[in-house]
């Protein structure tokens, strides 16, 4: 048996549905775990204390509603491993400001590390099925603050819209299952107005549910109507657009020895690229030296194919969505469509193409890169997709 099996065993199960903590923290989780308990949360929203204190209580929590126990067993596993690591992001960014614990940032940071401790330690990753069973998991920690704040946002339709679109790219992802989530986070501490928070948690499935994307993403009539509402365009959802867009620029996104040449030589053989790799063997640069020539030469050389108007690929890492947005605005700027290409194989094919690899990437970079990656998400682009390689 596998670690990632041993973890899946250890989900409770009917009729007791109970949870053997000995048995997890004897586990590979072990450390987080260790770390969980010295993290210490703002008495005025955690009064249990420590971080560790409150998972526990969230799982129990979780494990006693119903609308968990009757979901199919692979959504049980993926909300129970959310609501088991949904706060480990409070082990990094917790600090005292102005006298008070903060956590800022803590769910996206979270995010990036279960997906990592998913890949590296129990290789979760490289097949689709894998892939999306993790990001499902990793899509619950990054959104679990969202519902009990929704009415604090400038736009809460839109940003409903947009969370529930990554369903389409791992199906498995609900704002049903985030609503679940969220009730047994309020219901799993010490404080006082937990059911106005509980109420808020209500609010925020019935918005979704008005806004047809509670139990799956909605269904917009193109992917370019798509795109512009959840990019920001004062249109309503349900409503068509006319595509002024002349052709498509793919752009990749995958960490280095994922294969993304290949898989270009494959899917896109008639396509001009332009390859940070090429540039930086034509310049003579290192990974590890400072890319800003390489990078803006790149953006020279698409410039040149966007007044052409002559679709091409973008082959460069993309791993972050800073990264990718501001190539994705450079394109659509000159009025080409993008289709965001994420691909992925396991860690350990990886590390093996890496080492096969002319220009290698020392690994400790690669180990910076798998930190920081981040999927992309449904509203970056017109097209996303996920790619086992």
């Amino acid at each position: 048996m596998t670690e990632w099996e041993k973890l899946l065993s250890l989900v409770p199960e009917g009729p007791d549905w109970k949870i053997d903590w000995e048995a997890w923290s004897a586990s590979s989780c072990k450390s987080f775990f260790e770390r969980m308990a010295e993290t210490w949360q703002n008495p005025n929203w955690h009064g249990e204390g420590d971080v560790w204190t409150h998972t526990r209580m969230v799982c129990e929590e979780l494990t006693s509603m119903e609308s968990f126990r009757s979901l199919p067993k692979r959504l049980r596993q993926e909300i129970f491993l959310a609501a088991l690591f949904h706060d480990i992001g409070k082990i990094p960014c917790t600090r005292l400001e102005d006298g008070c614990l903060v956590s800022p940032n803590h769910t996206a940071v979270g995010a990036r590390m279960a997906r990592e401790f998913f890949r590296v330690d129990l290789g979760l990753g490289g097949k689709m099925e894998e892939i999306r069973f993790r990001e499902a998991v990793c899509q619950l920690i990054r959104y679990h603050s969202v519902p009990t704040h929704i009415l604090d946002q400038a736009d809460p339709e839109r940003r409903i819209y947009k969370i529930a679109a990554n369903g389409e790219l791992t199906e498995d992802f609900t704002l049903e299952l985030l609503r679940i989530l969220a009730e047994a986070d309020v219901r799993g501490r010490i404080y006082p107005r937990i059911e106005e928070s509980v109420e808020m948690v209500r609010l925020f499935g019935e918005l979704a549910e008005e806004c047809a994307c509670l139990q799956g993403p909605f269904s917009f009539p193109s992917p370019r109507a798509e795109y512009a509402y959840l990019s920001g365009r004062k249109i309503v959802p349900g409503q068509e657009l006319y595509d002024d867009t002349w052709g498509e620029v793919v752009l990749l996104s995958g960490l280095p020895g994922t294969g993304k040449d290949t898989y270009l030589r494959e899917y896109f053989p008639d396509l001009p690229m332009v390859s940070l790799d090429e540039l930086r063997r034509e310049f003579g640069v290192s990974p590890t030296e400072p890319q800003g020539p390489v990078a803006a030469a790149a953006r020279e050389r698409a410039k040149e194919y966007l007044r052409k108007k002559q679709p091409f690929v973008w082959n460069a890492t993309s791993l972050t969505p800073s990264l990718r947005e501001k190539q994705v605005r450079l394109f659509q700027n000159y009025r080409a469509s993008v289709r965001i290409v994420y691909l992925e194989t396991s860690f350990e094919e990886q590390l093996q193409r890496n080492r096969n690899r002319a220009a290698r990437v020392p690994e400790e970079i690669l180990g910076k890169m798998q930190k920081n990656l981040v999927l992309p998400e449904r509203f970056e682009a017109e097209r996303v997709e996920w790619t086992a390689v």
